[in-house]
């Protein structure tokens, strides 16, 4: 527990000195209680990342929600019911969903559009003035559709090498986005722009012309994190404890019960340019060496390749404690957590 507030006190406090507004995406932990401990810093808008979670958030008393994955078509009925009772901020990147919208909204909405700045998940890529135009043009005229702002996030990020790569990515993606505002800010002065990833948002310490940062991952951290130079293990909030089930002397290996439903089929690369899907920490909290780690994933079974050292140190019926490589993708999985203090909190799942 206090190392989630102590993640989320420093992102508070960091948009607080920045003058932005500090909009956390929930899709990491999906837990009504965890999204009540980011009130005591002051929070009161979120993102998520499908309307299943922003209903359960809304259920929870949150007003005020983004959904930050582009509209689906087949979930407007959800989205009506949703607008009619809180505030619900939309992404478009395409005049489909926006006509779609004007005709089928029976309810106001606020609207963001997605802008590719480099990550080519999503996006409107910024050299498309025709196509970005005619969006904002659309929704600016519309009657149930409110234009917020440009929204960006820049996943490239997680594919960079280190701390400097990052920021310097960070950097070029706030600059492409103020670029496109600025050939709609006399026509549009009240464009917000927003932004969310949180290997940028944890480095980066400049957010020129920024409104909002969206980062969610940072609440947990993770083996993926720490790979880039986001955090430092003792930042690491989130683990899954795991049973040993065998041994095999013969090749210093240890399955444990934890597969590929739990710990997802996520793998980066280790220094010898092995895929791992997790490390192990210590009970202290400390990172084991890298020779320590989750060499294979099936469905249900897990095989942890360790030193000679570890190997004696583990016996059946132990469990160790994994460091996902992606906590986002495990949190999910598990559906529920064990604090610290000794008592079980659920999430989206076991409402």
């Amino acid at each position: 527990i206090d190392k989630v507030l102590e993640n989320i006190s420093l992102m508070a406090d960091k948009a607080q000195k920045s003058c932005i507004r500090f909009r956390p995406h929930f899709k990491t932990h999906q837990s009504a209680e965890i999204g009540n401990w980011f009130r005591e810093y002051g929070v009161k808008a979120i993102t998520v990342s499908s309307v299943k979670m922003a209903k359960y958030f809304a259920f929870h008393d949150w007003k005020d929600i983004t959904i930050a994955f582009p509209f689906n078509l087949f979930e407007v009925d959800q989205v009506n019911e949703l607008a009619s009772e809180i505030h619900i901020n939309l992404l478009l990147e395409n005049l489909i969903a926006a006509h779609f919208l004007e005709k089928k909204l029976e309810n106001n909405v606020g609207i963001f559009i997605k802008i590719d700045t480099g990550a080519h998940r999503t996006g409107i890529l910024p050299h498309q003035k025709e196509i970005l135009d005619e969006l904002i043009h659309f929704v600016r005229k519309s009657e149930v559709m409110n234009l917020k702002g440009l929204l960006t996030h820049a996943g490239n990020n997680y594919d960079l090498k280190g701390k400097d790569d990052i920021l310097a990515n960070h950097k070029k993606s706030i600059a492409i986005l103020n670029k496109v505002a600025r050939r709609y800010q006399a026509q549009f002065p009240e464009l917000q722009l927003s932004i969310g990833d949180t290997p940028g948002c944890s480095l980066a310490g400049d957010f020129e012309g920024v409104d909002e940062i969206r980062p969610g991952n940072f609440v947990f951290y993770d083996l993926m994190q720490f790979n880039l130079g986001t955090c430092k293990p003792e930042q690491i909030a989130a683990t899954l404890f795991c049973p040993v089930v065998s041994k095999h002397p013969d090749r210093n290996e240890i399955g444990i019960y934890g597969g590929a439903v739990h710990l997802s089929k996520e793998r980066i690369l280790n220094s010898k340019g092995d895929p791992l899907y997790g490390r192990i920490m210590d009970d202290s909290g400390a990172l084991l060496p890298e020779e320590n780690f989750v060499a294979h994933l099936s469905q249900e079974h897990g095989i942890l390749k360790v030193t000679h050292e570890i190997f004696n140190r583990i016996n059946i019926g132990d469990t160790v404690r994994i460091v996902p490589v992606h906590s986002c993708l495990t949190a999910n999985l598990a559906q529920k957590y064990l604090l610290s203090s000794g008592e079980w909190i659920t999430n989206i799942h076991n409402p």
